[in-house]
Formats: C-alpha cells, structure tokens, sequence
C-alpha cells in the first residue's frame, strides 16, 4: 500500500524529489493528475506517494536538508 506525501507543482519538481528520495533508499511513485488524458504535460501537478510504514522516514529526509 502506498500514502500520499505531498503534492508538488510540476512534473520538474517532482523528479528532482523522486532522485533525492532514491538517493537515500526510499521508493516513492509519482502520480500525475486524473482525468487529464492520457498526454500529461510537464507543467501539470504531481503526487508523491511512499510506502505505507515509511512516511515517518520520508518527514526524516526533509527534516535533513
């Protein structure tokens, strides 16, 4: 099961937090906007979800930085 974490501006942004989360060994999916079609544009909003029992860890990762 997956939680959803925070929502971010853009598709951008979104990758940048996907590669920092990877960099400290935690999976994340990033989710783009429903009922958009199937062509979403970088610009549109993103949805970062993490593991169920690791958003404590993820909250750690902001905290460090």
């Amino acid at each position: 099961m997956w939680v959803e974490f925070m929502t971010v501006r853009n598709g951008y942004i979104a990758e940048t937090w996907q590669e920092l989360f990877a960099a400290e060994a935690l999976s994340v999916r990033v989710v783009p906007p429903v009922g958009i079609g199937e062509r979403v544009p970088r610009s549109a909003e993103r949805t970062i979800y993490v593991p169920t029992g690791k958003a404590h860890v993820a909250r750690e990762i902001l905290r460090k930085i």
